[in-house]
């Protein structure tokens, strides 16, 4: 059983950033397929990005990409995303995942976090 912690998230105007950061118990984390989802309320849940074990490939929603940037540190076990020119509709509870693919798809994720809220004010 793989525990996901997320931090980072907060209140933060538009056109700011924020780094969220996910925490994993997991020994084997560099083996895993690490990713962000995010869910705003009365919407479905929605793919953000995702990174390889290596950090050699990464995978983008086009709403976030050139704006967010997922990374990982193997040897601290916690992957990040960092968020540059928030919008208002960047408003959501954002989830980090665990799997064994690279996907945008959430039933390829075996593990979720908590989540944390993240909240853009225009």
């Amino acid at each position: 059983q793989v525990q996901l912690v997320e931090s980072g998230g907060g209140l933060v105007q538009a056109g700011g950033s924020l780094r969220l950061s996910c925490a994993a118990s997991e020994r084997a984390f560099s083996r895993y397929v690490m990713g962000w989802f995010r869910q705003a309320p009365g919407k479905d849940r929605e793919f953000v990005a995702a990174i390889s074990w290596s950090g050699r490939s990464t995978v983008y929603a086009d709403s976030a990409k050139g704006r967010f940037t997922i990374s990982r540190d193997n040897g601290k076990n916690t992957v990040y995303l960092q968020m540059n020119s928030l919008k208002p509709e960047d408003t959501a509870v954002y989830s980090c995942v665990c799997g064994l693919d690279t996907s945008s798809s959430a039933d390829r994720y075996d593990y979720w976090g908590q989540g944390t809220q993240v909240t853009v004010s225009s």
